[in-house]
């Protein structure tokens, strides 16, 4: 083992702000996580980003072209004395709560971080753990990437049907193509199905009344409960309080208050930071997996906290005939529950990536009989 100060393995660097920018496909980074999507990059290749202020424990890692706002350091990492992700992933296993120089937010300065003493095995063994470790993450990677195209199905079927109205009529082929009857509608001011009805969100929505505190998921990282909040991650955490248990008979829609993040969640769950709406229809013709596309096609953009929720609820929807919206919600019930299915992996996938991590790091386990 060498010994270094972390000084002495990368360069630390400044997020900026991202407002200038445009939408685009490169993702923005914050001490709390991915935030959004710009146009342009602050950096391309393998960083591992450390946080300036808030949760100081959400180290993270990253090989593309990103960009990191003010709340996070970016790093360039001297790769002739150590692996990345290997440093990485050493770092996420020190307690650095005790360097924190702020008075009220937790802060972190570049001298608190330089001064981080490192014990690194050879070059060589770095690659073989980091490959060992990398590889889980591979795995849960290509899981993600599943539920994004399962997802992405939903979606494409929910426009053909109910937006494109080319859904099976009753001789299996496409409704508007093959001149199913349509009818303007005056409220919509477009045509839709004959037969179709159309409806205000606030009278179709059941907003579900939860009492008690919500979930931090700050340092929930452990338990069978998955916790929900508004955040873009997914799932932001476990617990097992099983008094924060959400059941779900149902599918729910959350719904971020401040964020407009909107996720279906078919599986029990705790609902993490406060201002997450979790809503439930009440109406049999607009059931869960309909709904959830529904009020995905609303344009809350221009929208400000105190507005967007209300504009949402004002906001008009198509009521389909109840036979082919329960053939829509059997599709997309089926590719939900495969996306829910793959998450439970990913969890199984990361509780043995670290269970290995700290014995690979500390030469309990060597590479050869974690591979």
């Amino acid at each position: 083992m060498t010994e270094y100060k972390l000084r002495e393995l990368l360069e630390i660097k400044n997020g900026k702000d991202y407002k200038h920018l445009s939408e685009g496909e490169i993702p923005v980074y914050g001490s709390g996580g991915l935030m959004t999507y710009v146009d342009e990059s602050l950096y391309q290749g393998e960083s591992i980003l450390l946080p300036r202020k808030g949760s100081l424990s959400n180290i993270q890692y990253v090989n593309e072209q990103f960009w990191t706002v003010d709340t996070i350091y970016y790093s360039v990492i001297d790769t002739s004395k150590t692996e990345p992700y290997y440093l990485y992933r050493y770092l996420t296993l020190l307690d650095l709560k005790h360097l924190n120089s702020g008075t009220g937010v937790p802060s972190m300065t570049f001298g608190a971080y330089y001064d981080i003493p490192i014990k690194l095995p050879n070059l060589n063994i770095q690659k073989q753990i980091a490959k060992v470790l990398s590889d889980l993450d591979a795995k849960i990677e290509v899981n993600n990437k599943i539920n994004q195209e399962l997802e992405s199905m939903a979606k494409t079927l929910y426009d053909y049907w109910f937006v494109q109205f080319d859904f099976p009529d009753e001789n299996g082929k496409p409704y508007k193509s093959s001149g199913g009857k349509m009818v303007y509608n005056e409220e919509l001011k477009r045509e839709i199905p004959e037969g179709w009805e159309v409806g205000i969100i606030e009278n179709l929505l059941a907003k579900e009344q939860l009492g008690g505190k919500t979930l931090s998921s700050e340092y929930l990282d452990s338990g069978n409960i998955p916790i929900i909040d508004q955040s873009i991650k997914f799932i932001c955490g476990y617990t097992n309080d099983e008094s924060k248990r959400i059941k779900a008979k149902v599918p729910r829609i959350v719904f971020g208050d401040h964020t407009r993040i909107l996720k279906l969640i078919n599986f029990d769950f705790a609902r993490g930071a406060d201002g997450t709406q979790i809503l439930l229809s009440k109406e049999e013709r607009v059931p869960q997996h309909f709904f959830y596309h529904s009020l995905l096609k609303i344009d809350l953009s221009n929208y400000g906290y105190a507005r967007h929720f209300k504009f949402l609820k004002d906001t008009k929807t198509i009521i389909p005939y109840l036979d082919v919206v329960e053939n829509y919600e059997e599709k997309a019930k089926t590719w939900f529950e495969m996306i829910w299915t793959n998450l439970k992996q990913n969890q199984k996938l990361s509780e043995l990536r670290d269970w290995l991590l700290p014995m690979l790091m500390n030469g309990q386990v060597s590479v050869k009989e974690a591979s």
